[in-house]
């Protein structure tokens, strides 16, 4: 290469070339690797988000065990603590697993975690201490969705502009806090006679209010996760196809 030749290249416009081609390979093969995120920047602490199979999988006991609680008369503390440990032992798992996907170390790897794990431990309490009566299914429901909601709730807000999942994890995370409280206004020895339309003089409960409750929560919570996941899971499809396309026409 002459000196000549050397000058006359534009070595900032070729530095800037380079760069933007490295720029766009990163932001492609982020895409097709199927993150949340719209757009993957190297920060040496890269955290992936949450798949689409993991809201769906968190959805599918609670809209089953809604339905179990809609289609049950008794409403008794006992059937509290089966369906809730069901639940919990069930969705807890999906997130453990989820956190461990991750691999790599930081906070949303560490609070998903730590949240799967309480999951779990609550519904093990459940289905070993199905006699507990109602007081302690309150006191074990209450600490649940207090615990965890506040944890989803953080890592929604802290993902918050960066994340597709942020809105997701707040709502469920606020929904989850309000069931707490919810359970809590209760008042532990609530008994009302009424009578229904059929005549026949009924009783309304505390029991009945907190296992009814608990099913509605239920119900929000797996029709909202249903559809979160499966916006996900098109979002990646039509991000991964937008991909190729870009990729066909690069070349």
């Amino acid at each position: 290469m002459t000196p000549e030749s050397s000058a006359a290249i534009d070595w900032p416009t070729s530095v800037a070339c380079v760069a933007d081609g490295f720029e766009s390979g990163v932001k492609r093969a982020s895409t097709r690797w199927g993150r949340c995120t719209s757009d993957a920047v190297y920060t040496g602490n890269v955290e992936l988000s949450t798949p689409w199979y993991v809201p769906v999988g968190r959805a599918v006991p609670a809209l089953a065990l809604a339905l179990v609680i809609t289609f049950t008369a008794d409403h008794s503390a006992p059937l509290g603590y089966l369906t809730f440990g069901i639940f919990s032992v069930s969705a807890g798992a999906i997130l453990v697993a989820s956190a461990l996907r991750l691999g790599v170390r930081g906070i949303t790897r560490t609070v998903t975690l730590a949240q799967g794990l309480i999951t779990v431990l609550a519904g093990v309490l459940a289905l070993a201490l199905p006699g507990g009566g109602l007081p302690f299914f309150v006191f074990l429901l209450t600490a649940f969705a207090a615990t965890t909601g506040l944890l989803e709730l953080y890592l929604g807000l802290r993902s918050r502009g960066r994340d597709r999942c942020a809105r997701d994890r707040i709502f469920v995370g606020a929904l989850t806090a309000l069931l707490a409280l919810a359970v809590l206004l209760v008042p532990p020895g609530f008994q009302q006679a009424f009578t229904g339309p059929d005549g026949v003089v009924r009783e309304l409960t505390a029991s009945i209010i907190v296992v009814g409750t608990l099913g509605a929560y239920w119900a929000i919570f797996g029709v909202y996760l249903s559809i979160a996941g499966l916006s996900l899971k098109w979002a990646s499809s039509e991000d991964a196809g937008s991909a190729v396309m870009t990729e066909a026409g690069s070349r």
